[in-house]
């Protein structure tokens, strides 16, 4: 395992893969819709179970999209829906975005979701999508920004809540609050023709909150993160079901409301 891989804190459970599967261009990429252009080849980086992907190559076609994950399994779930969609421009390999098995100048847009939080080394992360974007073409990164979550009303447990998160990711190698560091971490890798930007989502619907948080409460206790928090001494099992029934909690309320806002950077090679 390259010395720069973090240890994926979320893993692939389902009540993880029901938040992803969730993700669009539209909902999660607009920051980059409006550059991409027909015929484009791109790079679409940790590309999880595929919704975005499947977007990003409806949008290009006939150009190609590749789209790569550390996880081989994950990769399962990205073909079927790619099939599903009836897709015949994406192709899919497994990747370390750390030293992407790409010459140099291969794609026109290289695209990363949510991925720098979770690598150890966002700085040379970037400089390989960098590296295998060609001259004239974009690299962008979207990512949340934990601290930053904001809701109400104020649980106690859901203030435990994303302290215990951010403690666990950084435990393991990556950083949650990554959002306002994309754009140091641009400048850090070379670019210098930067547009950063910033977006959120918003659950505050009835069938949004109870969505929302039903996967956290379910992630809570169930996923990759519920093992390392306990695995790791950071909390116990007894305080995670704590945190889960305090999402419910929060999920019942008539005003719940939730933000997770995000950095965006749109880095012109």
């Amino acid at each position: 395992m390259p010395q720069e891989t973090a240890v994926y804190t979320h893993g692939h459970h389902e009540s993880v893969l029901r938040s992803h599967t969730w993700r669009t261009a539209a909902n999660s990429a607009a920051y980059l819709v409006g550059e991409l252009r027909q015929g484009a080849d791109v790079l679409d980086v940790g590309c999880g179970p595929g919704t975005i992907t499947a977007d990003l190559a409806e949008l290009v076609a006939p150009g190609r999209v590749t789209a790569v994950d550390a996880a081989e399994g994950v990769l399962e779930q990205a073909r079927a829906h790619v099939e599903q969609r009836g897709l015949d421009n994406v192709r899919f390999a497994v990747a370390d975005v750390h030293a992407l098995d790409f010459p140099d100048d291969s794609f026109d847009v290289v695209h990363a979701h949510q991925v720098l939080q979770h690598v150890g080394d966002p700085v040379q992360a970037l400089r390989e999508m960098r590296r295998v974007c060609r001259p004239g073409g974009i690299v962008a990164a979207r990512d949340s920004d934990y601290e930053a979550f904001a809701w109400y009303p104020r649980l106690p447990a859901l203030d435990e809540w994303l302290e215990l998160y951010r403690r666990v990711a950084r435990a393991g190698g990556g950083e949650p609050d990554a959002g306002r560091r994309l754009l140091s971490w641009a400048r850090a890798a070379g670019f210098t023709d930067i547009t950063p930007s910033a977006a959120a989502w918003c659950f505050a619907t009835p069938a949004d909150r109870t969505w929302w948080s039903g996967l956290w409460a379910d992630r809570t206790v169930a996923s990759v993160y519920a093992e390392l928090a306990v695995e790791g001494g950071h909390t116990t099992h007894e305080h995670l079901r704590t945190i889960a029934d305090a999402w419910h909690t929060w999920g019942d309320h008539d005003d719940a409301w939730f933000m997770v806002p995000h950095g965006e950077v749109l880095c012109r090679v």
